[in-house]
């Protein structure tokens, strides 16, 4: 579509925004020597168009309401390039907010529905290289902005545990689908939790690596600095299968030049050699979280490090008081950088080198005006304070945010010196009900957000951290969360095989 040059009108609100006085012989000079320039944006469409690729020609369904009793598949599919491969005839349910070529992608949103992606994402083609079979997208959260289960626009996505309550989000169809034998292995994406929110809910095993270990490239972004894609699985041995698959660089991800040398590697070798003399710190600041935590979710939670300690590890307390600060630190980033870069950054934002998708972007411009209305009630809370933060002040309060993550992290690094894994519950708090349709935004808002206190703090120091099944409170899953020196995912794995080893295999959903 050729470029509209500038009216006088354009102009003249772009000067009131910048503050320059412009005659009007200046209008007339500048409207010139702006048409001219914008003639390269028509030369580069051509050229960028010159460059798509032909989506491919895939079969999917909507499935069934009988056929989707958890709510959790968003379409169906049958996807295998391969016989062969680590993951040969595993079936995969990919999180709807990763692009799978010639399959509509939602995100959980009006404003993305009807979209559909030309390329596959990284990890879907790694995936498929591996011998998996995609076998559909999972139901996210709206945007991806929530820890509970009821804000995407199909609807809620249930328990399998407990049909009443929360899957947990925002990967909510992939913890509800691996839990239940929906699916065999799954992908999630977290931000502030989001594939160990729905693993603690569900209890399924959820892996956050260490930030930029697996490629984002395909993924609807949220905010660079704390974009994640990992698995969600029934057992760690899967995890650590599927991580050595999706883990390395793919050159497009400005996410992973910080990666350490051979920070991705096989994941397997050495999960089984035990946690005899490994040194476990307990965070104390992990636990009793006022007017939240769950007595009975903390008591599972030390019965399992207790598991841990008599398998051989060396188990003491450590405290680390950053931990109690970071959501603070969470809160400011995810707010004024969800604004600058998912809001009207249309979802990639700028100024990074690596692939983005241009009519992914246009298509969600166009959506999220359209469909301002629907938006969740958490991104508008979040577009109401973040645009104010940052027109006010200017962005120094993310700058700050991102200044306090480098103390904070050293703060954890400097743990990890005293200990090789950090241990603490995944959530304060076991499953929740879901909120029934038309409650205030308050209510909505806090059953999206009162969970993230534990895990929002490593998607901003880019700690690898691993939930587990740690038992059942009350019936219900709670998660142990094990945290890893950056690039130490394989001891993260390690540990966590020696407790599902110790407990002789986590609980599955009665009747899955």
């Amino acid at each position: 579509m050729p470029i509209v040059p500038p009216s006088d009108a354009d102009l003249a609100r772009i000067a009131e925004h910048y503050g320059l006085r412009l005659t009007g012989d200046d209008q007339a000079s500048f409207r010139a020597l702006a048409s001219t320039l914008l003639a390269s944006y028509d030369e580069v469409e051509r050229l960028h168009d010159q460059q798509l690729p032909d989506p491919p020609a895939r079969s999917y369904q909507r499935p069934a309401a009988g056929d989707n009793e958890l709510g959790a598949w968003y379409v169906t599919t049958e996807i295998a390039t391969t016989g062969t491969g680590p993951l040969a005839g595993r079936r995969v349910a990919v999180k709807d907010n990763i692009a799978v070529a010639g399959l509509p992608m939602m995100n959980g949103s009006a404003t993305i529905e009807g979209y559909v992606p030309r390329r596959d994402a990284t990890v879907v083609t790694r995936l498929l290289g591996a011998g998996a079979i995609i076998a559909g997208k999972s139901v996210c959260e709206d945007l991806c902005f929530s820890g509970g289960s009821h804000t995407s626009r199909t609807g809620p996505v249930r328990n399998p545990w407990d049909r009443t309550r929360t899957a947990g989000g925002s990967s909510s169809g992939s913890a509800a689908l691996v839990a239940s034998g929906g699916a065999d292995l799954a992908l999630g994406g977290d931000q502030g939790g989001s594939v160990r929110i729905p693993s603690s809910f569900c209890g399924t095993v959820g892996h956050k690596p260490t930030h930029g270990l697996v490629p984002y490239t395909g993924a609807f972004p949220i905010e660079n600095t704390l974009d994640h894609l990992g698995p969600i699985t029934r057992t760690v041995r899967d995890a650590a299968l599927m991580l050595g698959v999706l883990a390395g660089p793919d050159g497009l991800d400005p996410r992973q030049p910080a990666l350490p040398p051979g920070a991705a590697g096989d994941y397997l070798a050495g999960l089984d050699a035990g946690i005899a003399g490994l040194r476990i710190g307990v965070v104390t600041e992990g636990f009793g979280f006022p007017g939240l935590s769950q007595p009975e979710s903390d008591a599972v939670v030390r019965d399992a490090i207790g598991v841990l300690a008599a398998a051989g590890a060396e188990v003491s307390d450590v405290s680390i008081p950053w931990h109690r600060d970071l959501l603070h630190v969470w809160n400011v980033i995810a707010t004024d950088g969800v604004v600058t870069q998912m809001i009207d950054g249309n979802g990639f934002g700028m100024n990074w080198p690596g692939r983005y998708d241009p009519e992914l972007m246009a298509h969600y411009a166009r959506g999220r005006r359209e469909h301002a209305a629907e938006l969740p009630e958490t991104v508008k809370v979040a577009a109401f304070a973040g645009r104010y933060a940052v027109d006010r002040y200017h962005g120094t309060y993310y700058a700050m945010a991102r200044n306090l993550a480098l103390a904070a992290t050293a703060a954890y690094d400097e743990a990890l010196t005293r200990a090789d894994v950090l241990v603490m519950p995944t959530l304060p708090i076991v499953a929740s009900k879901i909120p029934p349709p038309g409650v205030p935004r308050e209510e909505s808002i806090a059953r999206s957000t009162e969970m993230i206190v534990n895990t929002a703090p490593f998607d901003v120091t880019g700690h690898p951290a691993t939930s587990v099944p740690a038992g059942l409170a009350g019936g219900l899953p709670a998660g142990l969360m094990i945290v890893g020196p950056r690039a130490g995912d394989a001891t993260c794995l390690r540990v966590a095989q020696a407790f599902e080893t110790a407990v002789g295999g986590f609980p599955a959903p009665p009747g899955s």
